[in-house]
């Protein structure tokens, strides 16, 4: 139910301020079925007050008989309303108004107790205690509906409820860790399970890091053990906005007020008064502030401190494509030098990306020029970067600069606290920072409920600075250390040097001898030993706190058979690929013109490579029609979904370039194994060069016998 009331200055709201005073100002006891927002959004009341407020009562007394016990003050606040709307002419200001944000500087909003209906008794204490919420993002909504449970009265306070209300489609998806969702289930099971149905498995697959430019794996992540050791949910990626309607149906949309912008607030040590932008204003027993980085509660709290830069700007986009491991691998970091990309699938056919540069913060990109940018920036990076930049739109490409805060030690003053992004404000390396602001909100409904707990055990009033200080002291470690640690994997993302002389300036030429960089070797070794050790308290360091929640593993989320194979062995997660291959021209003019060629993966048919088509050969022929290539030049043949090619003595031979930069001569009639995009060049001048491409298996093109298309194809040489 609401919990605000609008009064005007105006003879039209006459009605409502004596019907506001006849409630709160009447007997003590109340029709627990009657609200001050269902008599003002009434709309027989409001077009005939005295008729109209007759039927309400008789339906309200009816829902409120079996809960209240004194008859005769209920039928004592019934008279005394009825004997008011008699007396009040039929005009009335709409409460509407404010639900759909109207502005009226002159207006107060007082907020009230009341009797929720149906409420368990066992929650009395609890129902008077009124929690003011500045922010309903995620960490709002999550402390809302863990406060709900319990049975506290709250309000949620936002600025813009846009996400909520579907608008904001490109704002991305989030991460939603298993230490997070164990915190949801602890919460609301139902709503947890809602959650992880919208979400996108991820923790199930490959994730790690990953050389940017040869696309070469360098760590690989397992998060799928530490959950499933202690029975947590697995980690998913879910929209964003998915998220928050999920969690603002649960909360209840008389609980949220939009338009609501939190600007200032007044704590007398009884209880706070919250300003809001409108001039509009709030009472409740405590506030707290999870408005975000850019806190106005903080700031009245602690006084103005500027976030920190992180020092890099960050790209990002949706891009509907899916890659070809994309059964295999979840998501990926690939690692360079002052930048850094991220991908990440988030389902529904679709990857979600980040792009990260080094440089000063306000950098603004002319009108459709990010594209273009991202492009000059990471355009020599792997295929699997590239790729991702040319299937997403521009208009889909946003971009901002990445800010944090440092934790402070103390989170609270008097009635006010804060949640989430407003005190520990942190890096999206290690995506825990809407898992951060989930555990917070789990932490103080659970303190608050102790000291509701204590009131019935002494029968004192309420301790809330107590509640706040044991919220602070379970919070302040952990989220301190995960805020150094998201830190801290920024720097190593983008201090990643591949070689010696990357970066050096002058002594950059010592690259070209591909001389593996002392911080790379020692940083895989580091990192190998403490990654697990890292992954296990992140992801349930949490979990024997979980109050109500009993560990339990989903059939659903069993992992493949493979996946331990596929940690050890880049061989095995090759061939997991169920992927097309291709060899597409390097040659810009060749490769408008051609859609590449496509390589058979029949073990007994080989993809044969020569100038002329070879009819009565036992394999598929490809016709390269360049001078250099032989007759018959070269051969491709699968194994075991793996690829060799094999130089047939040709008269100009065959080199092949790959991930690292490196070219050498296949020697002849000696298969050599190819990889996702390496260069082959059947013969000299670099005129019949070959990139080696894999895309995902779409369903086969048939003809009306059923046989598939005929993979021979004919690239001639262009002017």
């Amino acid at each position: 139910m609401a919990h605000g009331y609008s009064s005007t200055t105006t003879a039209s709201s006459s009605f409502h301020l004596h019907l506001y005073s006849t409630i709160y100002d009447g007997p003590p006891s109340i029709s627990s079925g009657l609200s001050v927002r269902c008599l003002f959004r009434n709309a027989k009341l409001q077009k005939d007050p005295s008729t109209g407020l007759q039927n309400l009562i008789v339906k309200s007394n009816r829902k409120s008989a079996k809960m209240c016990r004194c008859t005769r003050s209920r039928m004592a606040v019934t008279c005394s309303l009825l004997e008011t709307a008699s007396s009040t002419p039929s005009t009335s200001a709409s409460y509407d108004q404010r639900l759909q944000g109207g502005n009226n500087n002159t207006t107060t909003t007082m907020f009230k107790e009341e009797e929720g209906e149906g409420r368990n008794q066992a929650n009395s204490a609890s129902v008077g205690i009124r929690i003011l919420i500045a922010g309903g993002g995620i960490g709002g909504l999550v402390l809302a509906l863990a406060a709900k449970k319990k049975g506290f009265n709250v309000k949620v306070l936002e600025r813009d409820a846009s996400a909520i209300r579907g608008e904001g489609e490109y704002r991305g998806p989030i991460q939603i860790q298993s230490n997070a969702l164990a915190a949801l289930e602890a919460i609301d099971k139902d709503v947890a399970e809602e959650v992880m149905r919208n979400g996108c498995i991820t923790g199930d697959r490959i994730n790690g890091l990953v050389d940017g430019i040869s696309g070469a794996w360098y760590i690989k992540f397992d998060t799928f053990t530490p959950a499933a050791e202690r029975g947590l949910p697995v980690t998913r990626v879910i929209s964003r906005m998915a998220l928050q309607q999920i969690l603002a149906r649960a909360v209840g949309e008389d609980i949220i007020e939009n338009n609501s912008n939190v600007v200032d607030f007044e704590d007398d040590g009884t209880k706070v008064k919250v300003t809001l932008e409108d001039g509009f204003h709030y009472e409740g027993d405590l506030l707290v502030g999870a408005d975000g980085i850019w806190s106005k509660v903080r700031k009245k709290l602690f006084g103005p401190k500027e976030a920190m830069y992180s020092g890099y700007t960050c790209y990002t986009g949706i891009a509907d494509f899916v890659p070809p491991d994309i059964e295999t691998v979840g998501y990926r970091v690939f690692l360079g030098y002052k930048q850094y990309f991220v991908s990440s699938d988030v389902g529904c056919g679709k990857m979600q990306w980040y792009a990260f540069y080094n440089e000063p913060a306000g950098g603004v990109d002319p009108p459709n020029g990010r594209k273009e940018r991202l492009l000059k920036l990471f355009g020599h990076w792997c295929d699997k970067v590239v790729d991702l930049l040319m299937a997403t739109p521009e208009e889909r490409i946003l971009r901002r600069d990445i800010y944090d805060r440092i934790p402070i030690m103390t989170w609270s003053k008097g009635r006010v606290t804060l949640l989430g992004d407003s005190v520990h404000a942190m890096q999206p390396n290690l995506g825990q920072g809407g898992c951060m602001a989930i555990e917070d909100g789990y932490q103080l409904a659970l303190e608050l409920e102790k000291s509701l707990k204590q009131i019935s055990e002494t029968g004192q009033s309420i301790d809330i600075s107590a509640a706040f200080k044991r919220y602070e002291n379970e919070r302040r470690l952990r989220v301190a250390v995960i805020y150094a640690l998201a830190r801290m994997a920024a720097i190593m993302a983008s201090t990643y040097k591949p070689y010696l002389g990357v970066g050096l300036g002058p002594l950059s030429f010592l690259t070209k001898l591909r001389i593996p960089h002392p911080g790379r070797v020692g940083g895989r070794f580091f990192i190998k030993m403490g990654m697990p050790l890292m992954l296990d308290w992140v992801l349930g360091g949490n979990s024997s706190k979980l109050e109500g929640r009993v560990p339990s593993c989903r059939l659903s989320e069993k992992a493949s058979d493979q996946l331990g194979r596929w940690f050890e062995d880049d061989d095995a997660l090759e061939r997991a690929l169920n992927a097309e291959w291709y060899l597409q021209p390097t040659d810009q003019r060749i490769s408008s013109i051609s859609q590449g060629i496509c390589l058979s993966k029949d073990e007994n048919k080989p993809s044969i490579i020569g100038n002329t088509a070879l009819p009565d050969s036992t394999g598929v022929s490809v016709v390269i029609s360049f001078p250099q290539v032989s007759e018959r030049h070269a051969c491709i043949t699968c194994k075991d979904n793996l690829f060799f090619l094999t130089d047939l003595r040709s008269e100009h031979g065959t080199c092949i370039i790959d991930v690292e930069g490196r070219r050498y001569r296949v020697p002849p009639n000696f298969p050599v194994r190819i990889r996702p995009s390496y260069v082959i060049e059947f013969g000299p001048h670099k005129q019949a060069a070959y990139r080696v491409k894999v895309q995902k298996a779409s369903e086969e093109e048939e003809k009306p016998n059923g046989t598939r298309r005929d993979c021979l194809m004919e690239l001639e040489e262009t002017d």
